[in-house]
């Protein structure tokens, strides 16, 4: 059974998007980079809500070529979106439908891993309905004061494990928590 995996930057103060939804405060280095190529390789299916993907279809198509920008053109994704008509960064579909019953069909397929990058609303719902396996949060070491929550709307506690965690020298840890 494949697992479901959410990798997401978030700073100190909780938040994946700053004000009017800043990114600029992302660390971003070498080492992140390997951690992002180490991800990809172990997934085969990228998830997102419609808002990320149309900002990731703007940069990765046209982005400088390395393994990185292979694997997110290449990689299958999934857009939950009930306002796309469709996808134009393929390999890709588009799901109107229920999100929960898609990703739980997608688990039980063979395969490797799934991903959400950013995503954050399609996270918190998934979240809820006890669908996603692993928690990856990129604790960037910024306090924004303001923004996006990661996990907004959570309305039930969830207990979790740390697993791993990875300190980078930029000051950025990566923990991987799943659920209990």
């Amino acid at each position: 059974m494949r697992r479901l995996i959410v990798s997401n930057l978030m700073s100190l103060d909780g938040f994946f998007e700053g004000p009017d939804k800043d990114l600029s405060w992302h660390v971003v280095d070498d080492e992140f980079f390997a951690y992002a190529a180490e991800m990809l390789r172990s997934v085969d299916t990228l998830l997102f809500g419609r808002a990320t993907y149309q900002l990731m279809a703007k940069y990765w198509p046209l982005a400088p070529k390395d393994e990185i920008a292979d694997k997110m053109n290449s990689l299958a994704k999934i857009v939950f979106s009930k306002t796309l008509p469709k996808a134009e960064w393929c390999p890709a579909r588009v799901v109107q439908g229920d999100a929960g019953g898609e990703v739980a069909k997608l688990k039980r397929q063979s395969g490797k891993d799934m991903v959400i990058l950013g995503s954050g609303m399609l996270a918190a719902d998934l979240l809820q309905r006890g669908l996603i396996d692993e928690y990856r949060v990129i604790l960037n070491p910024v306090f924004l004061g303001g923004g996006t929550p990661l996990f907004k709307g959570i309305d039930h506690g969830l207990k979790l494990k740390l697993r791993e965690t990875r300190l980078l020298r930029s000051g950025v840890v990566i923990l991987y928590y799943q659920r209990e």
